[in-house]
C-alpha cells in the first residue's frame, strides 16, 4: 500500500466536465487523501506548513487540473513556488522529498494530434510539461508519466469522459495498492485510458 496524495486544481470547477467527473470517481477512492486546493485556499492563502506536512506523509504525490495555457492553473504554481522551499524540498539540506514520485493528470482542450511538430500546438505535450518535471527532479522526486485526456473540450459529445475518469478511478486504486507498473508507464510518453490494461497488475 502507497500513501497516495492527490490535489486537484480546477479555478472553473463548476463549468468542467471532464474534471468534475474525475474529482467525483476520485471521491469514491477510499484509502487516499483528496485536497481541493482551491476550494481551501480560494485567497490563494496557503498554509505552508500544513502542506509541508502532507507531502512528507506520502509517497505519491499527484496534481490533477487542466492546461491552462500551457501551464498549470495559476494556485498550483502559488503552491509550488511556497511550499517547495529551499532548504526543505531543493538546496542545501533540502532533501525531505527524496524518493517520492511526483505524478500528473491533466486534460488538454486540443487533439493528440495538435500536441506534435506537424500540429497546431507545434511541440509534443511532455515538451509543456518539462517544468514540472524538472521541478520533480530538483526536489529528488521521480517523475512519472502523466495520465492525459486530450480533447477535453469535446470529451463529453465524443463519450470520452465516462471511460477517462473510470480509468482514473482505476489509476488511483493501482496507485493506493502498489499495482501500477510505473516502469511501463516509463516507455511511453503519456498514459491514456486504453493504456491501463497494460500498466495495471491484476
Amino acid at each position: 500500500m502507497a500513501q497516495l496524495l492527490v490535489y486537484y486544481a480546477h479555478p472553473g470547477h463548476r463549468h468542467s466536465e471532464a474534471n468534475r467527473a474525475m474529482l467525483d470517481k476520485a471521491r469514491e477512492v477510499s484509502g487516499i487523501t483528496l485536497v481541493d486546493l482551491y476550494a481551501e485556499y480560494p485567497r490563494f492563502q496557503i498554509n505552508i506548513d500544513r502542506e509541508q506536512s502532507r507531502l512528507l506523509e506520502h509517497e505519491v504525490i499527484l496534481f490533477q487540473f487542466p492546461m491552462f495555457w500551457y501551464s498549470t492553473p495559476a494556485l498550483v504554481k502559488e503552491w509550488e513556488d511556497l511550499v517547495l522551499e529551499h532548504g526543505f524540498a531543493y538546496g542545501h539540506d533540502g532533501d525531505r522529498l527524496s524518493g517520492k514520485t511526483m505524478m500528473l493528470a491533466i486534460t488538454a482542450g486540443g487533439a493528440d494530434e495538435a500536441y506534435s511538430a506537424s500540429g497546431y500546438q507545434r511541440y509534443p505535450m511532455r515538451t509543456f510539461l518539462t517544468p514540472l518535471e524538472q521541478t520533480a527532479v530538483l526536489c529528488h522526486m521521480t517523475f512519472a508519466t502523466p495520465y492525459v485526456l486530450y480533447g477535453a473540450l469535446r470529451a463529453q459529445a465524443n463519450d470520452q469522459v465516462e471511460p477517462h475518469a473510470a480509468g482514473y478511478a482505476r489509476l488511483l486504486q493501482a496507485l493506493r495498492d502498489g499495482r501500477y507498473d510505473f516502469a511501463a508507464a516509463k516507455e511511453l510518453d503519456v498514459v491514456t485510458a486504453p493504456d491501463l490494461d497494460q500498466l495495471i497488475e491484476a
